[in-house]
């Protein structure tokens, strides 16, 4: 350091100021970014969110310290095509992924894939193009077959995951996720770095540490299994949002937490222990969606609209409440590359936009509507619909057959209570068309290349004869 700095020092030491984060700010032009994504947290299991019993205190400084979006959705109310949409920036419908991935013959039996297609676009992939290094670690559920790519295909040059390669366990996940990650940011602090933290919990079975268990010992049994598992996750929060601070890189980092989809339904008494392993069952599945309709597995706003916090000091206000700009998961991809200076390739049609302004505080206008497709609903009041579409106000679901469809004004109407589509019936018509153009850009069958070896022999068998 020269003498003018350390005069500087001892100048403002004696103010009582503190000095400027030089190393931060010299790393502005390759920000980091990290990508926190739960697993089935309804909009209301955050206590900054009007939770009475659960605590999420680590989220709610992060929402202190950066800005919390009340109309952000992901485009779909299962896992696997939630997750496909954050990596391509893609509805994953042009995927052919309808639902999560589980086995060859389900996978058949829907007109899936059996993993998302690695020759088209991967998050990743474009970040390590740019300089970055990159890592994935928690869950992945992007595919299932015994010759799957692995997690590199894609773009990682680090990875332990569950559901994918599974080198992590799943009972541990969150604790051995966290601890990667810190690894992997105390090892590449000096370089930019993209990472992926996709948390196990709330998902089923739930394993709540004891720890947790004893703190949430005054509540019933239920809700102290899930607030327990909840606390863990948001502990794992608290420990990145701790170490980026420890290590001087917070203020050139973006940090942002969401979650895949609702919570989970509620389980009877008979579901307390989760089938076929030690973890705690459906029964303790009580998250909260914050009063609105529906939950996971449901088109409706308690099944896709989710927390969403964005942190990154000196570019993202603090302590803002974003009640305007609608957001959605395929814009997570323009709006990261848009933060790194990362340009998408000619060949690339993002589904998404970047909401960089809305980052910064300014005014943000969405220009493109929000699709939904999911082929998983039952005939109940919840999870019929097999198809959604939201454009500026208005949001109509529609099922299978396109006969049936409720229509919400969203910014009068935010929990989803009163259809308006009998009052409504020119709005009706429009979004309806607007579905149908949208269908018919998407694929008929799942792409060759994400089939298994055993899909396609099998397809080839079939052809010959």
């Amino acid at each position: 350091m020269n003498k003018a700095y350390y005069i500087l020092l001892a100048s403002l030491w004696w103010l009582g100021l503190s000095p400027p984060r030089a190393e931060a700010q010299s790393k502005n032009e390759k920000p980091n970014v990290i990508f926190i994504f739960a697993d089935d947290w309804g909009y209301g299991d955050l206590s900054a969110h009007g939770s009475s019993w659960i605590k999420t205190p680590h989220i709610d400084k992060m929402i202190s310290e950066g800005m919390d979006f009340t109309n952000f959705t992901v485009n779909s109310p299962v896992c696997s095509p939630s997750r496909v949409a954050v990596m391509t920036g893609q509805f994953p419908a042009r995927q052919s992924i309808h639902q999560h991935f589980q086995a060859l013959k389900a996978h058949q039996n829907r007109g899936m894939p059996d993993w998302m297609d690695i020759e088209d676009m991967s998050m990743p992939r474009e970040f390590q193009r740019a300089g970055y290094v990159t890592a994935h670690f928690g869950k992945w559920h992007l595919g299932s077959a015994p010759d799957m790519p692995n997690e590199t295909a894609y773009g990682y040059d680090e990875y332990a995951t569950f559901n994918g390669s599974n080198t992590i366990d799943i009972p541990k996940a969150a604790s051995l996720g966290v601890e990667y990650v810190e690894s992997f940011i105390k090892r590449n602090k000096d370089k930019p770095f993209f990472i992926n933290l996709w948390l196990h919990e709330a998902h089923l079975a739930h394993f709540p540490l004891e720890k947790f268990m004893d703190e949430f010992g005054n509540l019933d049994e239920q809700k102290q299994v899930y607030a327990s598992v909840i606390a863990e996750g948001d502990e794992a929060v608290g420990r990145i949002m701790g170490l980026l601070e420890e290590l001087g890189i917070e203020d050139n980092t973006l940090l942002v937490f969401s979650t895949d989809n609702g919570p989970e339904w509620e389980g009877n008494e008979d579901e307390k222990k989760h089938t076929g392993d030690l973890g705690y069952g459906k029964y303790y599945s009580v998250g909260e969606t914050g009063g609105l309709k529906g939950q996971k597995r449901s088109l409706f706003a308690g099944g896709v609209r989710v927390p969403f916090v964005a942190k990154w000091p000196g570019v993202i206000p603090e302590g803002i409440v974003n009640e305007t700009a609608v957001v959605t998961a395929v814009d997570l991809l323009p709006t990261f590359f848009e933060a790194a200076g990362i340009p998408l390739p000619d060949n690339y049609q993002p589904d998404g936009q970047s909401m960089m302004m809305a980052l910064k505080g300014e005014q943000f206008t969405r220009q493109k509507p929000i699709f939904w497709e999911w082929r998983g609903g039952e005939n109940n009041d919840y999870t019929w619909p097999s198809l959604g579409v939201r454009d500026g106000d208005w949001k109509l679901v529609v099922d299978v057959e396109m006969d049936r469809y409720e229509l919400y004004n969203i910014t009068e109407d935010w929990k989803e209570e009163v259809d308006q589509a009998e009052n409504n019936p020119e709005k009706v018509e429009e979004l309806l068309i607007l579905i149908e153009e949208w269908k018919e850009t998407l694929p008929t069958e799942p792409r060759e290349n994400a089939l298994s070896s055993a899909r396609n022999r099998e397809i080839k068998k079939v052809e010959q004869y």
